[in-house]
């Protein structure tokens, strides 16, 4: 098996305000593929998209009850600290809570978490050990 992913989906309660949050809080632009319940974005190398959770559960043959800590979070990393506040500030002004605001950690980077307003947690980090280029590629040392 390849080594890669090449789509996340996050069920949305609400589709219509997970979209637009996307479209406006982060400024992400939506796929001419979107189409009816489901929103694609296309990002380096990976396509996020957008689905109502219950269908996505339906989909997957599971129950579409349940919250709390789901044991994973996506992340966005930056080119500098600066960068991480912009993004945290923004998301927070189109309807994302802030759940740890942008910090120095322990690991040597900088970094903040938020919710979205589906609930998914999503990092902004900058990590001055990781090499990103020119279209936000982060490349690990093999």
């Amino acid at each position: 098996m390849k080594q890669n992913f090449t789509l996340i989906t996050l069920g949305a309660t609400n589709f219509k305000r997970a979209v637009k949050f996307y479209e406006k809080g982060l400024g992400w632009k939506k796929s001419k593929a979107s189409m009816g319940d489901i929103a694609f974005f296309q990002l380096s190398g990976i396509i996020l998209s957008i689905y109502p959770k219950k269908m996505l559960a339906k989909d997957a043959t599971v129950s579409p009850k349940g919250s709390g800590f789901s044991g994973i979070s996506l992340s966005y990393n930056t080119i500098s600290e600066k960068e991480v506040d912009a993004i945290l500030k923004k998301v927070v002004k189109h309807g994302a809570k802030l759940i740890k605001p942008a910090q120095k950690v322990f690991w040597g980077g900088y970094n903040g978490y938020f919710k979205d307003t589906e609930g998914h947690l999503i990092e902004v980090a900058f990590n001055p050990f990781w090499k990103m280029d020119r279209k936000g590629i982060v490349k690990l040392k093999k």
